[in-house]
């Protein structure tokens, strides 16, 4: 018997996951992530810091040539953490009895991941490609989704502000003049763009092709699995300089250098759109609330990706049914799913395995799992994060 069926039957449907710590070279940790102090810079400070957990992921992190060949990807890790396999293979392997039938005929993959985005201070205002610019380079397009949970924001880092796309009476020439200037010094781009302040326990839509300066804030970012991106802000507060080469991230060589391919790139219609708050802000809607739990969509207005958040109530035991499979990261709390005991870590040493991350299987999700809040004063809070789910009604 293959491990990935082994750990497969071990669980009854929901594998356990192994923590995945992701470096980036422009960035600087927030220290949210509950990643021990010492380890930040354990990769090396030519790697970058720590700021980035992945979740449920089979997609590979994109970090340049000293790149490990499974960084970014999830392990499945027995319950004693004797035997493991990345889940990438565990899916190649079992397919719709991983993932679902319909998911594996559509995309031959586990088409999503999520993660804990948690970065000191702002990003540049960049761009996740579009299908037709994502496959010129033989990747798919992005679409991402943002949440902000109140666990992981003890402090809202320097800049707990996003910028979204652009001012609705801006100009393509204006925004081509900017990345020419690029390398120039601060292009000014956040000029001809407005911030939002971000408010804890809510969400926005960032379909690709939309230009957005993340904030300082430990960010869940349920997203399309793909790593495309390119960075066309050159300059950022403190005066943190982006190099030149993330502008071109991304970028078929025959293009490199052709400001009109970057400007075509950007989804002009959705950047300039002037009802964009009420278009792309996401308040979470519940689904079911009673004395035991409450479960609520907070990423609810893409089709390939969306997450919901559910709370259960101290001492209670509930049976939660969901129609597709799915990741979840705890947030709060112990207890019992499944098999599975479930705790949330306070600090995490870097290659240490923990039980506050798991996968279930569509077969597990719907005949539902058995949940249990072990503590007598702490709610259970997940987040829960899923690719195409029959249950999600996308409004227009």
């Amino acid at each position: 018997m293959s491990v990935a069926k082994k750990l497969l039957e071990e669980g009854k449907g929901v594998y356990r996951l192994a923590p995945t710590w992701v470096p980036r070279s422009f960035c600087r940790p927030g220290k949210r992530i509950k990643l021990h102090p010492d380890d930040y810079y354990v990769l090396g400070l030519e790697r970058g810091g720590i700021d980035e957990r992945w979740f449920a992921s089979t997609t590979w992190a994109e970090n340049g040539p000293l790149t490990p060949d499974d960084e970014g990807l999830s392990y499945i890790v027995s319950a004693d953490g004797t035997e493991r396999v990345l889940l990438r293979d565990a899916v190649d392997e079992l397919k719709g009895e991983v993932i679902g039938d319909d998911l594996w005929n559509k995309y031959h993959k586990w088409p999503m991941f999520s993660k804990f985005f948690d970065n000191l201070g702002p990003l540049p205002h960049h761009i996740h490609h579009r299908d037709e610019h994502a496959n010129r380079v033989g990747a798919d397009g992005k679409p991402e989704m943002y949440f902000f949970p109140s666990q992981c924001n003890n402090h809202g880092g320097e800049f707990p502000f996003t910028f979204f796309g652009l001012n609705p009476e801006t100009t393509k020439e204006q925004v081509k003049e900017c990345l020419e200037n690029f390398t120039k010094g601060d292009n000014k781009l956040l000029d001809i763009s407005q911030a939002y302040k971000i408010t804890l326990d809510t969400g926005w839509d960032v379909p690709p092709g939309v230009l957005h300066a993340p904030a300082s804030l430990c960010t869940y970012e349920p997203q399309f699995a793909s790593d495309v991106y390119a960075m066309y802000q050159s300059v950022l507060y403190y005066e943190h300089a982006v190099p030149s080469d993330l502008l071109w991230k991304n970028c078929p060589e025959e293009e490199k250098g052709n400001f009109d391919y970057l400007v075509e790139v950007i989804d002009w219609d959705k950047n300039v759109d002037p009802d964009f708050h009420k278009n792309r802000f996401m308040a979470p809607k519940v689904i079911t609330q009673n004395e035991d739990y409450t479960e609520e969509w907070i990423c609810y207005k893409c089709k390939e990706v969306s997450a919901k958040r559910l709370t259960i109530e101290p001492g209670k035991t509930v049976t939660i049914k969901d129609a597709a499979a799915y990741g979840f990261i705890l947030l709060q709390g112990k207890g019992k799913f499944g098999v599975w005991e479930i705790e949330t870590p306070t600090l995490i040493r870097y290659g240490e395995l923990t039980n506050d991350e798991f996968f279930v299987t569509e077969k597990a999700a719907k005949e539902g799992i058995v949940i249990t809040n072990t503590s007598a004063t702490e709610p259970i809070v997940m987040l829960k994060h899923f690719a195409e789910n029959s249950e999600l009604i996308i409004e227009e």
